[in-house]
């Protein structure tokens, strides 16, 4: 009869690395398709106000975004305290707003050029003539899909 030898040591057997690279490469490839970067960086106060009657934007890829309000404390010092326009990371004129509209407008897929709605988010200290004078802008190059970003709840809160 044979006899069966008992392992003495409590030893556990290495750990194979063969397969570590792998695992690191498929963590890397991960974080890189989630990862999102951020546009811009807001360079106006944008307190949005409330509404009532809201609806979700479904797709982002179809949406150019201007920003209107007062400058940062940062940018004040530079330009002043009234309500200005950002596009994109610089602040612009009234007069910029439809060059800004076409060339973003040009950077998208064929597909999307007509379905593009410009979004506005503007604080709720900004004077609408500004407001007035953007959607002007806004008709002269046939950008008539607007939506203005707001917060959900009571629209009279708004008032204080």
């Amino acid at each position: 009869m044979a006899k069966f030898n008992k392992k003495k040591d409590g030893d556990l057997p290495a750990v194979s690395t063969a397969s570590l690279p792998d695992i690191v490469f498929m963590l890397l490839f991960f974080f890189m398709t989630v990862t999102t970067m951020k546009d811009s960086s807001i360079m106006v106060e944008n307190t949005l106000p409330n509404a009532s009657e809201t609806k979700k934007l479904e797709k982002k890829d179809r949406v150019l975004y201007i920003y209107v309000g007062k400058p940062t404390r940062e940018y004040q010092k530079v330009f002043g305290s009234e309500p200005k326009i950002q596009l994109n990371d610089k602040f612009a004129n009234v007069s910029e707003v439809g060059d800004y509209i076409l060339q973003e407008r040009a950077k998208k897929p064929q597909e999307l050029q007509n379905v593009l709605t410009t979004a506005l988010k503007v604080d709720k200290q900004a004077n609408m003539g500004l407001i007035s004078d953007i959607k002007q802008e806004l008709r002269k190059v046939n950008a008539l899909k607007v939506n203005y970003t707001t917060y959900e709840g009571d629209p009279f809160m708004n008032l204080q």
